[in-house]
């Protein structure tokens, strides 16, 4: 079959579909039949590139505390901070 053969064939669209389409077609100023050859065309390149494209890589980096943060105190630290939270929800009658 050549590329610029036609083939006539039936496809059932949802209604939604079709008024989106429609729409388009009006708003281009083209008749359905080539806005819907558009869209699929579109569509299945869209989809082709995809395929094609290569994994997102994620590289790991060391995690970690900057120098000079005192891990041993950070439960300290969650400590006056729930308070403090503690104090405000009392206050405000919560």
């Amino acid at each position: 079959m050549h590329c610029d053969a036609r083939v006539r064939t039936s496809v059932t669209i949802d209604p939604d579909v079709a008024e989106r389409l429609k729409d388009l077609a009006r708003r281009r100023r083209a008749s359905f039949k080539e806005t819907l050859n558009e869209v699929l065309r579109r569509g299945l390149t869209a989809q082709e590139r995809a395929l094609e494209a290569p994994p997102f890589k994620v590289e790991p980096h060391a995690g970690g505390f900057r120098p000079g943060v005192d891990t041993g105190k950070l439960n300290q630290l969650l400590d006056e901070l729930e308070v403090g939270d503690f104090i405000r929800e009392a206050g405000s009658g919560s």
